[in-house]
């Protein structure tokens, strides 16, 4: 297993790997995603009759994700649930001295931005701006207690550059109008970190039933919102605190918005030279000094 590897989710390696599976390790994603992480958590037998393959398919399927067996790929999933569920009070800090918190804060965070970059697929972004560029399609931001921030970050610049796009947040998220219009001409925008929130799962999911699509921005473990997504883009968390970082979150959302203005420019410049000029009309000028 390599470094790049290890620093891997399982759902995150069958994410990038999925093309080089065969048709009997597609069946074993599909059944391991299906009832992730408990389907993984068996024997191998057990697993095989899931997904209707044989058991040394299992095995082969766990080696083609980069694990030595199917053991090493099952303790990879035990070590991923005890990740998931981390909270600022399992999670230590790891400041060694007050005088060195900047040159602390660059190792980790400025890591957390080099992985997070070089671990995003290309494809992925790629289909994430054409979806946001789309402009026949209505774009609705939303996320968690935290994350609702980014989601919100995100669509302050989407107005500026597109219309049709929306930000909801907290009980807006079940007494908006988002609920009865989202359908197929809906892209949601979702950020869903550890913990993950049953009620931000639960809407994206909603989403994905009723044909939207679903752009998804989560940790290396992967929200169960991976499982409907259209797009996943991983983020990393480290942090030098005792809570998850946002760094990698917000910059992830500043990739975005780069480039779907690259892609929208002359008309982005047009919507923005009008807004401006809208804030002229309205604002009264300033007053004049004596």
């Amino acid at each position: 297993m390599t470094d790049e590897d290890d620093s891997r989710s399982v759902l995150e390696r069958l994410r990038r790997r999925a093309a080089t599976l065969t048709p009997g390790e597609r069946k074993i994603a599909r059944a391991l995603i299906a009832e992730y992480p408990t389907a993984g958590l068996g024997t191998s037998a057990e697993l095989a009759r899931r997904a209707g393959v044989s058991a040394p398919t299992v095995v082969r399927f766990a080696v083609q994700l980069g694990f030595a067996g199917f053991r090493e790929l099952q303790d990879a999933i035990r070590a991923e649930l005890s990740e998931r569920s981390a909270s600022p009070l399992t999670l230590e800090s790891v400041v060694a001295s007050r005088d060195f918190l900047c040159q602390q804060a660059w190792v980790t965070l400025g890591g957390g931005l080099q992985r997070t970059m070089s671990t995003i697929l290309k494809a992925d972004l790629d289909r994430a701006i054409d979806l946001l560029a789309d402009r026949r399609l209505q774009i609705v931001s939303f996320g968690g207690r935290f994350t609702r921030l980014a989601a919100e970050y995100l669509d302050l610049h989407l107005r500026m550059i597109r219309p049709g796009t929306r930000f909801v947040s907290g009980r807006q998220q079940l007494d908006s109008g988002f609920l009865a219009d989202v359908g197929p001409r809906t892209v949601c925008v979702t950020f869903d970190v550890r913990r993950y929130q049953d009620d931000v799962v639960a809407l994206a999911e909603l989403a994905a039933e009723r044909g939207a699509k679903v752009i998804l921005v989560t940790d290396p473990w992967m929200s169960p919102i991976s499982a409907v997504a259209d797009v996943v883009l991983g983020a990393a968390v480290e942090s030098i605190s005792s809570f998850d970082s946002m760094t990698s979150v917000f910059a992830v959302v500043d990739v975005l918005v780069a480039g779907l203005y690259a892609r929208l420019e002359a008309s982005a410049r047009q919507r923005m030279e009008r807004i401006e000029s809208s804030r002229e009309h309205l604002l009264p000028p300033p007053p004049a000094r004596e």
